[in-house]
C-alpha cells in the first residue's frame, strides 16, 4: 500500500517566550499559520521490517536523526502497531533549518500517513499527543491552519480563519540553530515582549491591520544577519503590511493584500541575490493533507 501526504510549512504572526514551564522547557504564546508551501511525503508499506527512508534532498540526514523517521519510529511505539515494513520518500519544497517547521512537517505527514495507512483511526488529540513526543511544533502541523499555541506546543486552540492575503518568504543562505537562539534569548536581560492581549483580540476579531500593528517576534531580539537588512527594506518598499522573522528564524516574510505588490518583493528578492530562497504563497486551512 502507498499514499502521499502533503506537508505544510508554517509561519509564526507573532512570538512569544512567557516564561519556564515545570519541565524546564520555554512556555510559549504563538499564532501560528499554515501556508501554501509544502513538501511532499510518500509512504509506502513493505514486507522488510525496516524503515527506508530517502529525500531529494542530499544535505537532510535519512536517518533516526531525522523528524520523519523519528515519528515513524514514536507511531508504531504509541499507536501499539507492529512495523512490517515501511518507506518514507520526502520531496523537500521547505526549507531546513528556516523557522518555517519543515522537519516538523515532515514528522506530522508520517504521523497522519501511517494512521491512514494501518487504518488506526486515532482522533486527532492522540496523533497530536505522538506529534509532541517528536517536536514542540509537530501538534501544529498535524492540525494546521491558524491557531493560537501555548506552553511547549500542546496547548493549542482554534483561531478564525486568517484574512486572505499573499505571504512572501525570504531565507538568507545559512540556517539558524534553534537551541542557540534560545541560549541567546535565556542571556537577555531586558525583553521586549509584545501585547498578547491585543494580538489575540485582533485574531479573533479577524482584525488584519490591528495584528500587523502588533505583531512581534521575541527571537528578532537575539537573531540577526547581516542579509535581513535587504529584505526588510525589499518588503517594505514593496508594500509589506508587516514584515517578520518566523520562529527561530532566519526565514523573513511580508504580508500583502496586493497580488502586485507580493509579486514585486519576491521578484526583487530572487533577484538582490541575498536569499537562498524566496517564496510567494499564501494562507491555508490544514496542516497536512493524504491523498
Amino acid at each position: 500500500m502507498k499514499l502521499t501526504v502533503d506537508a505544510a510549512a508554517k509561519i509564526n504572526l507573532s512570538l512569544d517566550i512567557t516564561g519556564t514551564l515545570e519541565n524546564g522547557y520555554h512556555s510559549l504564546f504563538m499564532i501560528m499559520q499554515s501556508v501554501s508551501l509544502c513538501d511532499t511525503v510518500i509512504l509506502e508499506l513493505t514486507d522488510s521490517g525496516t524503515i527506508e527512508l530517502t529525500c531529494d534532498e542530499e544535505n537532510i540526514p535519512c536517518d533516526r536523526r531525522n523528524s520523519a523517521f523519528k515519528a515513524a519510529l514514536m507511531f508504531f511505539t504509541e499507536a501499539g502497531v507492529k512495523n512490517r515494513g515501511l518507506k518514507i520518500h520526502i520531496e523537500k519544497r521547505i526549507p531546513f533549518c528556516a523557522g518555517l517547521a519543515g522537519g516538523s512537517a515532515d514528522a506530522a505527514a508520517v504521523i497522519a500517513g501511517l494512521d491512514a495507512l494501518y487504518e488506526t483511526g486515532l482522533c486527532q488529540t492522540a496523533l497530536c499527543k505522538i506529534g509532541h513526543k517528536v517536536g514542540s511544533d509537530v501538534p501544529f502541523c498535524l492540525t494546521g491552519g491558524t491557531k493560537l499555541v501555548e506552553n511547549s506546543g500542546e496547548k493549542i486552540t482554534p483561531l478564525p480563519a486568517f484574512p486572505d492575503c499573499f505571504i512572501v518568504l525570504a531565507k538568507p543562505e545559512q540556517g539558524v540553530s534553534t537551541a542557540a537562539a534560545y541560549a541567546e534569548f535565556d542571556g537577555l536581560k531586558d525583553v521586549r515582549h509584545p501585547d498578547n492581549e491585543a494580538i489575540l483580540q485582533a485574531m479573533k476579531d479577524g482584525d488584519y491591520d490591528a495584528l500587523c500593528r502588533n505583531s512581534a517576534n521575541v527571537f528578532e531580539q537575539v537573531v540577526s544577519l547581516p542579509e535581513f537588512t535587504v529584505i526588510r527594506e525589499t518588503l517594505d518598499a514593496c508594500g509589506a503590511d508587516l514584515t517578520r522573522m518566523s520562529g527561530s528564524g532566519p526565514t523573513m516574510f511580508g504580508l500583502f493584500k496586493s497580488f502586485s505588490d507580493a509579486e514585486r518583493a519576491e521578484r526583487e528578492l530572487k533577484a538582490s541575490g541575498v536569499c537562498g530562497t524566496v517564496c510567494l504563497c499564501k494562507p491555508i486551512s490544514s496542516g497536512v493533507s493524504v491523498r
